[in-house]
């Protein structure tokens, strides 16, 4: 390696380093701030050179499919949901293993061509999806939106898998992947009770969830093991029902 080439890598790795300090204390720096999913996606903008819409797909685990856990702007969401109602899509594609997935112009995007056009359609023209994993676990995929084709040189993506590395380090520290699936799964699991409710007994939504709730509040019984139990006996649960 030439002079000129160590001295391009000594100033590059020390832009890195400056970087990784950022990074940290961008997630982490303000105590009194907890880290969110939304503070996460927040630093992405910064971070990211062309990034202009930031979101974080985490990934579908037993009967929940994948879902946006925070989202920089209505654009992100938007074009985050048409890959899971199309179940295509490079977010998808990162999440299911398929690591780092850039293209510069949705026009003429032959890989995922229905939610390409529908996004190429929302005025999305460059995307750039990473995986978001460790050792022990696939958390998702960070999505970066760009309205401007060719948005996602070298570099920002180098930058991109950078931060990814990092952000997956403090959001399983801080456990908000478990918590965030625990709440979906409960979500999912008090839904699908109030149905059976509601067709068993010829009853409301409305009136179902009123059910399930007041057998939590008397049995002091949490919410999600209530529906849990309705769900087991496809009814009322004999042991709570006096």
């Amino acid at each position: 390696m030439t002079t000129g080439g160590t001295a391009q890598a000594r100033a590059r790795d020390t832009a890195y380093a400056a970087l990784f300090a950022r990074i940290s204390e961008g997630l982490l720096g303000d105590p009194s701030v907890p880290l969110s999913f939304q503070r996460v996606v927040d630093r992405a903008l910064e971070i990211v050179p062309g990034c202009e819409g930031a979101g974080i797909t985490l990934r579908g685990r037993g009967r929940e499919s994948e879902s946006t856990a925070a989202a920089t702007s209505e654009l992100t969401l938007e074009a985050d949901r048409l890959q899971y109602d199309l179940d295509e899509g490079p977010c998808l594609d990162s999440v299911r293993g398929g690591g780092t997935l850039v293209s510069d112009d949705l026009r003429h995007e032959p890989r995922w061509p229905r939610w390409a056009q529908a996004a190429a359609e929302l005025g999305v023209r460059s995307v750039l999806s990473i995986r978001l994993h460790s050792e022990e676990e696939n958390i998702g995929a960070l999505n970066c939106y760009s309205r401007s084709t060719g948005a996602f040189a070298p570099e920002s993506v180098e930058l991109a898998e950078i931060y990814a590395v990092h952000a997956t380090g403090v959001l399983s520290q801080a456990q908000l992947v478990t918590g965030l699936r625990t709440a979906l799964e409960s979500r999912h699991d008090i839904g699908v009770a109030q149905g059976v409710l509601a067709v068993t007994y010829e009853i409301s939504y409305e009136q179902a969830f009123e059910l399930l709730r007041r057998l939590s509040n008397e049995t002091n019984t949490k919410l999600r093991d209530v529906a849990r139990q309705v769900l087991s006996e496809r009814g009322l649960p004999a042991g709570l029902v006096h």
